[in-house]
């Protein structure tokens, strides 16, 4: 009898949160590419990399107390289309008619369980109807009228469509101007060794009516793999749907044999220049943060005491 106590009891430590916090934990969160500080205001330069910091913190902190990766990877995307710094939620982009249109997606490396919505025009924040697409029913994808029906049902948060609008992004839409790489991601290993991936978007400026680019498509801007990795990307969406950029890493990990590393720069070199960059996890807390753009707003944090985040080229 004492001798199955104190199996019970040793089973119990091993799976406590504190044994996991001395376990590796890892983390990299991306505000959009394309960008440098010298296309930003000191004020937005200043917004932006505050926002950075606040979500990579909230990350930090999910993870260090024990936390799963995928709370962490909603958590964290939830707290960027909070702010109006980035091109997702608030702050995002307009279409061709004045409009926003929103897509998010969120996978769990565990099973591959994944989540997406498409052409959402009221979800305060997208990446939780994602979550509850993944959790709730038996799809992966839901778009437009059906994706809002859902989110009534489900009860998230509803907003106008004009809450989205910013000066910004209004100024930018009435002056025609692109902003064609906007996204925000994240991407997290926890201390019970899952990974996780969410991703984010407003999408184009000025895009088509009915657009939707890589962002909700998992395989292309998201995607979560136990065996290989965790990606979310952002940039063009169109060259990473048609290079399935995020299955692509996985897949020279899982088939080739590459490193984290070498497969991350192997599917950007893919990319014609100036198209977008990516952020990627590996099961052992490798991080990969890489862009073929002039820039990409980003932060990494791991077990290690890494806390870090930036906009421009090392």
């Amino acid at each position: 009898m004492m001798r199955q106590k104190a199996f019970f009891f040793i089973l119990l430590i091993l799976l406590s949160p504190a044994w996991a916090d001395d376990s590796p934990w890892a983390i990299a969160i991306h505000g959009g590419a394309g960008i440098s500080s010298a296309d930003l205001t000191e004020e937005q330069n200043s917004a932006l990399h505050r926002d950075l910091e606040r979500a990579l913190k909230r990350g930090r902190d999910i993870l260090s107390n024990g936390g799963t990766a995928l709370d962490c990877v909603e958590q964290v995307v939830t707290v960027l289309e909070d702010a109006p710094s980035f091109n997702a939620g608030k702050g995002a982009v307009l279409n061709a008619r004045g409009k926003h249109e929103l897509d998010a997606s969120i996978m769990d490396g565990r099973d591959l369980s994944c989540g997406a919505v498409a052409g959402v025009t009221t979800v305060k924040n997208p990446v939780q109807l994602a979550r509850l697409v993944m959790e709730k029913t038996r799809h992966v994808l839901l778009a437009t009228d059906g994706a809002e029906a859902f989110a009534h049902e489900m009860g998230v948060e509803r907003v106008p469509n004009d809450y989205f609008t910013t000066p910004r992004r209004l100024k930018d839409w009435q002056e025609r101007r692109g902003y064609n790489k906007g996204t925000v991601g994240c991407v997290a290993l926890d201390t019970w060794g899952n990974l996780a991936a969410a991703t984010s978007t407003g999408g184009l400026t000025n895009k088509k009516w009915g657009r939707i680019g890589d962002s909700p498509i998992v395989g292309a801007g998201c995607y979560a793999n136990n065996e290989s990795c965790a990606f979310s990307g952002t940039g063009t969406g169109e060259e990473y749907i048609r290079r399935s950029l995020g299955h692509d890493v996985s897949a020279r990990m899982m088939y080739g044999g590459d490193t984290l590393e070498k497969a991350a720069r192997g599917a950007l070199e893919s990319l014609p220049e100036d198209t977008g960059g990516m952020i990627c996890v590996d099961r052992e807390g490798h991080l990969v943060l890489i862009f073929n753009t002039p820039g990409m707003a980003r932060g990494s944090a791991d077990w290690k005491g890494r806390f870090q985040v930036g906009i421009d080229r090392p």
